[in-house]
């Protein structure tokens, strides 16, 4: 059998068909009160970036439920936390502005989707709403919305992504192993180990 690529959308559209009215037209770019709700409640985003160059990158961003701040009906903002510096999405979003973000919530099998351009705020009044156990940002995404609506629950039924009976965090080597085998054998598994033992968690905000 040979490689078939699709190279256009009409090929395409002709192996996957056309979406029905209502999702082809769900797309919004507003706040409604029931997003506002979403974002309220939920801890955790991924937001996806991509460079002038075209090369992309999706980053995880979590909180406690509400970290995404609404500025206004068509504005959010999401903090930026300790992490390892790489900056890779804020990299590329001074290059190119637009990005794509997934908002989650615990045990929901449908997300909320908000597509916009983006911008990094160094400071603003509204960050001392961004405030976590005295963690005041350094920065902040800002991000005006251009497309915004719900995400059917397909793919986390069929992952079983919220089934507990599905999880095995065992089945790979613990984070310290991992970094020691695939990106730094010259450290110490030991120091590793300790790093991301139970101190690990007093360092998310400093």
């Amino acid at each position: 059998m040979t490689t078939r690529e699709i190279t256009s959308e009409s090929e395409l559209r002709e192996l996957i068909g056309t979406p029905a009215p209502r999702a082809a037209a769900k797309d919004r770019r507003t706040l409604h009160e029931r997003d506002r709700e979403w974002l309220a409640a939920s801890p955790f985003c991924l937001i996806a970036t991509a460079g002038a160059d075209g090369t992309c990158d999706v980053s995880p961003k979590g909180d406690p439920p509400g970290f995404a701040l609404v500025l206004d009906d068509t504005t959010i903002a999401i903090p930026e936390r300790p992490g390892n510096r790489r900056a890779d999405g804020y990299r590329n979003i001074l290059a190119n502005p637009h990005v794509g973000l997934i908002f989650l919530i615990p045990g929901r099998t449908d997300t909320l989707r908000i597509n916009g351009r983006a911008r990094l705020i160094a400071d603003a009044p509204w960050f001392a709403g961004m405030e976590v156990k005295g963690h005041r940002p350094v920065l902040a995404v800002e991000v005006a919305i251009e497309q915004i609506f719900y995400h059917c629950a397909k793919a986390f039924l069929r992952s079983g992504l919220w089934q507990p009976e599905t999880w095995q965090p065992d089945v790979l080597p613990t984070r310290a192993r991992l970094i020691k085998e695939v990106e730094a054998p010259a450290e110490s598994l030991a120091d590793l180990e300790r790093h991301y033992g139970p101190g690990y968690l007093e360092t998310l905000y400093r």
